[in-house]
């Protein structure tokens, strides 16, 4: 075999463990972003434990199909960058998101993503991208708990005031 296709085998199996390893993946178009714009994003990407990369469409679908994912092959024409969230679900998705409503673009464009094996629109990511974190719900779900408990606390001590006071 040539070196040429071991190398691409190797680009695709690299490409597999980072589906296999992503709890959600955007794909988006990014044609027309500047440096200093992409630098930032992959910055900001870092910092969530995000990967941005930008991969070879004929070699994402050949990994896709070895994966058995179907529904994105609409979605790999033209310049791609790939954003990969192995935190959560909604990491990809808010990253991606929130860049381009902080920096109003226009040159980057959320096409479609991956959550799971499940192919996802334009709208389902959208969604997950306004969806809260899993931290923020165990945050909410905590308060929510605190709430009661604390209210019970108060009452208590109360009936106990007016104990010491009779």
């Amino acid at each position: 075999m040539s070196s040429n296709l071991e190398a691409k085998k190797q680009v695709v199996s690299e490409i597999i463990e980072k589906f296999r390893n992503a709890e959600s993946v955007v794909i988006c178009s990014f044609s027309g972003l500047t440096v200093e714009q992409v630098t930032e994003l992959r910055k900001q990407c870092r910092e969530n434990a995000v990967h941005y990369c930008v991969l070879k469409n004929r070699l994402v679908a050949r990994a896709l199909d070895e994966l058995k994912i179907e529904g994105l092959d609409h979605l790999l024409e033209g310049p791609n960058a790939f954003v990969f969230g192995e935190k959560d679900v909604t990491s990809a998705p808010k990253i991606i998101s929130s860049f381009i409503d902080k920096n109003k673009l226009t040159s980057l464009e959320i096409k479609g993503g991956l959550m799971g094996t499940e192919a996802l629109d334009l709208n389902a990511v959208k969604n997950l991208a306004a969806t809260p974190s899993r931290e923020e719900l165990l945050a909410t779900l905590v308060g929510c708990l605190q709430s009661p408990v604390s209210g019970l606390v108060a009452v208590l001590d109360q009936i106990a005031e007016k104990k010491e006071a009779a």
